[in-house]
């Protein structure tokens, strides 16, 4: 299993200065990242991950709201093997029919990116979890109604947030979920409320063997007060270390 950062993390000093930033990242000790939005810099981004030595298995783009074509072709160029959306309005997640309709077109997605040998996936914020659809959460509707090829990246810290216990919302969704996002906190919604993974009360330790199948363990932190770098340092410092 892979750790990984997801660039949103430090989109501030990326947008600043990109490759002094995955410069940075790279050398803080992590191989690879999760981009977001990588169609309009794909070609500098590219640069600086070879420069690095750093690799992008996944990345997020808005799948079902941009080019397909574009965003598979610029996931080509950054070697991203999965490409997941990451976020349907959560207007969308009240009714079966509406998230019905985001299945079929997360599948349509899925057979595009397949001629591209791209993998297409999705990932949760609360909203997903909060929904209720005859006593199932609106991300197990959604799971019940996609093709076995797209895949699941559950947000661990946003499921709990959501009101759902993580280790048993994993258990549910079983071999669906091969990535999940690791972040930590106090379970609020307020996002400068994130700590460094290992220092607030999400179960990091459950949720990652709660996913014998799990391919990446990305790091996220939506935001931070305090200096991002040090987040993200000291929680890949947890992770390697492993659980005690």
């Amino acid at each position: 299993m892979t750790y990984s950062l997801q660039l949103y993390t430090v989109r501030g000093p990326l947008e600043a200065d990109l490759p002094g930033t995955i410069k940075r990242v790279a050398e803080i000790g992590y191989t690879a990242v999760e981009p977001y939005n990588f169609v309009a810099t794909a070609d500098e981004l590219a640069a600086a991950l070879t420069a690095n030595n750093l690799t992008a298995p996944s990345g997020h783009a808005p799948l079902l709201r941009a080019d397909q074509d574009q965003i598979f072709a610029a996931a080509q160029k950054l070697g991203i093997s999965t490409v997941i959306d990451p976020h349907v309005d959560s207007s969308r997640w009240n009714t079966e029919e509406d998230i019905v309709a985001t299945a079929k077109a997360l599948n349509a997605a899925a057979a595009k990116g397949a001629g591209y040998g791209i993998r297409v996936g999705y990932h949760n914020h609360e909203f997903e979890l909060e929904s209720r659809i005859s006593g199932r959460s609106g991300l197990e509707v959604l799971a019940a109604h996609l093709d076995p090829s797209v895949v699941l990246e559950v947000d661990t810290y946003w499921a709990a947030v959501g009101g759902e216990d993580p280790v048993k919302l994993l258990g549910r969704l079983g071999e669906r979920v091969k990535l999940i996002h690791i972040k930590d906190g106090p379970l609020t919604k307020e996002n400068k409320d994130q700590v460094a993974v290992g220092q607030g009360s999400a179960p990091i330790w459950d949720v990652i063997a709660a996913v014998p199948g799990l391919e990446i363990g990305v790091v996220e932190l939506d935001d931070f007060n305090g200096d991002i770098f040090d987040a993200v340092t000291e929680s890949l410092n947890y992770l390697k270390a492993g659980r005690n």
